[in-house]
């Protein structure tokens, strides 16, 4: 079954202080402005307008919160290395994105979000860097693979599991196309084990 089936929003926040108390945990997902996050995050949980879907990067200036289960929630965090966003909220992205990710206990895992014809930018390879040190899960989903042929699209994935084998070796890492519904059950399978193995007693 999957975990994002009955997903709806909680709540939005725009500073630390305003997180969420509550006794269960997080996932939490991350891209770079234009990756797809929004796409990702609708396609999981098949409702096309959950998360706000924007032709304009950067949109998504706050941490949204969905609900999926009584004590599971899915954080959709800001969009991250838009140029053209005012560098006052750059600044205030950041240093969200990097205390969240690096002091939130409730925080199980990290899916990072990365489009497949331009994986591992500096930004991610930042955001890599932030979260690792933690110790806690983290899976990238290689999006949009359904704008390359499937030859040259298993060719990069296979490039990128060879970056991380050699310098992120407990980072895992898949295709995914919104477009054509592809890797949906590979990415809920692999959510899921995070959460089979959370010692954490969730609903």
């Amino acid at each position: 079954m999957s975990l994002f089936k009955e997903a709806s929003f909680y709540i939005s926040v725009n500073k630390l202080i305003d997180l969420p108390l509550h006794d269960g945990v997080e996932i939490a997902f991350a891209g770079r402005s234009n990756a797809g996050k929004s796409s990702v995050i609708n396609t999981l949980t098949s409702h096309k307008k959950l998360a706000f879907v924007s032709k304009t990067p950067g949109r998504t200036q706050l941490i949204n919160f969905y609900q999926l289960r009584s004590d599971l929630f899915l954080v959709d965090l800001p969009g991250y290395g838009y140029a053209k966003v005012p560098i006052e909220i750059r600044n205030h992205w950041k240093s969200l994105l990097s205390n969240y990710l690096q002091t939130r206990k409730e925080l199980l895992g990290l899916v990072l979000i990365m489009d497949i014809r331009h994986p591992l930018k500096d930004l991610d390879l930042q955001m890599l860097n932030w979260f690792t040190i933690t110790d806690k899960s983290v899976h990238i989903m290689l999006t949009k693979a359904d704008k390359l042929s499937r030859q040259q699209a298993n060719i990069t994935l296979n490039k990128v599991t060879d970056f991380l084998v050699l310098h992120y070796p407990a980072v895992s890492v898949q295709l995914f196309s919104s477009t054509k519904t592809v890797g949906v059950e590979e990415a809920n399978r692999t959510i899921k084990s995070w959460v089979d193995k959370n010692p954490k007693q969730l609903d």
